[in-house]
């Protein structure tokens, strides 16, 4: 039996699946197969697969090797079955990769004669942007194209269909007694994917369903609650069991990053807001670092910041248990959304603004020293979503003055992620999608947009990560219009942009020389003043224009000594191990 597999890339409120993350879906897919059809043959294969064999051409560079188009197109042609796995719920701008849709992978099927079905959330829609309200016309053509649509979990219906293809049924959902198996056997999907092995950082999941929503509802726009209607912790040696074996494998990024809030596994039910478990999440963390010592990212995602706000004890060990057994660069993402308490209520969300500012001062003081990456230990980051029904042009200047507060008090947040609503169905905002603002504040919201970004995002990004500063293993991606663009490996990785070409899928030191409103220039070290072009030495701290003539001039330096002659002897110390002459 032939299977293809097809990774369109998901992203959702928890979890990722755009490159180089490798998600859940493909890897619990694949799993299921096998254990259902040992003799299965699985391909894993990318919308980029598709793209280049059906357009041909590349699009967006995702792939360290060029398709074998003629093979994508042979597996395609005796392929038995052809699983889908796509969703789009919180779209963003993407480094290296741009997810597909069902409207786009359905031209590329409609003439394969396999059993196609059609997994993961995409069977609610996708977003390729925000502002917009989900309809029903991507269902439709879905039906139109695939023999299944699964709503429930694809995992446990790939499982009964190929035990027995007469019952099977797309709504049923599995525990995690019986995704254990479909876990450990799926791993070895991570062996076609096309980051593997040195670039690849795979989602690991400990949970699903939102704690908060059990207790009071879920935030009106977010589908977690809707797919998942209770909550299920997931065995701390199941996760580590996973984690091992993709370890084995050569993994070595991971990002704990599949649930709500990594602060409520296996917390204790509790209204509004669950009480922390810190013994659990330590014991899941030194288990995780107990099969894979020589991890080289370990992050998570995820967290509700009224859980930090409300039980500072509890959350402050576990901060400190993210810190002892992962590596620095980690984010936890606040979910805000809009620090107007009207807003907040009427849309039932996470935290208030004074929540969110205790729970972004309690990481600070725990995780903001400097790690050996470059990059602090634990960062919070900060969710804004621009457009929920009930805000006015007080909204936007109440979240404003809050990040400026932030900012004023001298707190650090490695980022700030701003979107617009989207509309999906089945969530609260669906019946309340008359009263959606996006369109009616369009001009609001990109005055605001552009404010924290001129205002907030620059001076706080040059307080993280200053000019002088080394990021360590930033890998080249992509090249475009005379930019190299890299990121380190990790949970929301900081964008690099090198301003030469250099070899991609490497990893390189920078040394930070420069600001942007979301990403920084750096400089790969050490730096061969001896051969360098202009362009680069000029951004070069305490260089310069003049000084890089100077430079062009007396080079080739045949010391050290000589070239800090022409640089001045006052940067000897501060440059000397950042420059080479070979």
């Amino acid at each position: 039996m032939i299977v293809a597999i097809i990774d369109g890339y998901t992203d959702e409120p928890a979890g990722l699946g755009v490159p180089p993350y490798l998600g859940i879906y493909p890897r619990y897919a694949y799993g299921a197969i096998k254990k259902a059809r040992k003799d299965a043959q699985v391909f894993y294969l990318t919308i980029d697969d598709l793209r280049a064999t059906f357009l041909g051409e590349r699009g967006v560079e995702t792939k360290n090797k060029t398709p074998n188009f003629p093979k994508v197109r042979d597996i395609l042609a005796k392929a038995d079955l052809v699983v889908y796995i796509g969703g789009l719920h919180t779209p963003g701008k993407y480094l290296s990769a741009v997810p597909g849709s069902v409207e786009e992978v359905a031209r590329f099927l409609r003439d394969v004669n396999a059993t196609k079905i059609l997994g993961g959330p995409a069977f609610m829609g996708s977003a390729s942007m925000g502002g917009v309200k989900i309809t029903s016309r991507e269902l439709q053509l879905a039906e139109s194209v695939f023999d299944y649509v699964v709503y429930g979990d694809l995992e446990a219906f790939l499982f009964d269909y190929l035990s027995n293809p007469k019952d099977p049924d797309p709504f049923r959902f599995r525990n995690y007694a019986e995704l254990r198996d479909y876990a450990i056997i799926g791993t070895e999907v991570v062996r076609q994917f096309p980051d593997y092995p040195d670039f690849v950082i795979v989602e690991i999941e400990t949970q699903r369903g939102c704690p908060k929503a059990m207790g009071i509802g879920g935030c009106s726009f977010c589908t977690e609650p809707v797919r998942y209607r209770t909550v299920e912790d997931r065995p701390v040696e199941d996760v580590v069991a996973e984690v091992k074996a993709l370890y084995d494998l050569g993994v070595r990024h991971f990002r704990v990053g599949r649930q709500s809030c990594i602060f409520s596994y296996m917390a204790k039910p509790n209204g509004r807001v669950p009480i922390p478990n810190p013994e659990a999440i330590e014991k899941l963390f030194a288990g995780i670092r107990s099969v894979a010592p020589d991890v080289k990212t370990l992050h998570v995602d995820n967290a509700n910041p009224a859980v930090i706000a409300n039980y500072p004890e509890e959350s402050i060990r576990i901060a400190k248990a993210l810190i002892k057994y992962g590596t620095p660069g980690n984010v936890v993402a606040f979910g805000l959304e809009s620090a107007d308490p009207k807003v907040a209520k009427l849309n039932n969300l996470n935290a208030t603004a004074e929540e969110t500012y205790e729970a972004v001062k309690i990481l600070n003081e725990i995780g903001a020293r400097r790690g050996y990456n470059g990059m602090p230990w634990l960062l919070p980051g900060i969710n804004i979503i621009f457009g929920l029904p009930g805000e006015t042009k007080k909204s936007y200047e109440i979240t404003f003055q809050f990040l400026k507060r932030l900012l004023d008090d001298g707190l650090m947040v490695r980022r700030i992620n701003i979107r617009q609503v989207v509309v999906f169905p089945g969530t609260p905002l669906w019946h309340m999608r008359d009263k959606v603002k996006t369109e009616k504040h369009k001009r609001l919201i990109q005055h605001y947009r552009h404010k924290i970004r001129h205002e907030i995002d620059l001076p706080m990004l040059k307080r993280v990560v200053p000019v002088g500063t080394v990021l360590k293993d930033v890998r080249a991606e992509v090249f475009d219009n005379g930019l190299t663009y890299g990121r380190q490996i990790g949970s929301y990785p900081l964008i690099v942009g090198i301003p030469k070409e250099i070899p991609l899928n490497r990893f390189y030191d920078v040394l930070i020389v420069d600001h942007g409103f979301r990403s920084i220039t750096g400089i790969p070290v050490p730096i061969n003043v001896n051969r360098e072009s202009p362009r680069v030495l000029q951004l070069i701290p305490g260089i310069g224009k003049k000084t890089a003539v100077k430079i062009m001039a007396k080079r080739p330096f045949a010391s050290k000594e000589e070239f800090f002659k022409v640089m001045g002897e006052e940067k000897k110390k501060a440059m000397w191990d950042l420059i080479t002459l070979k």
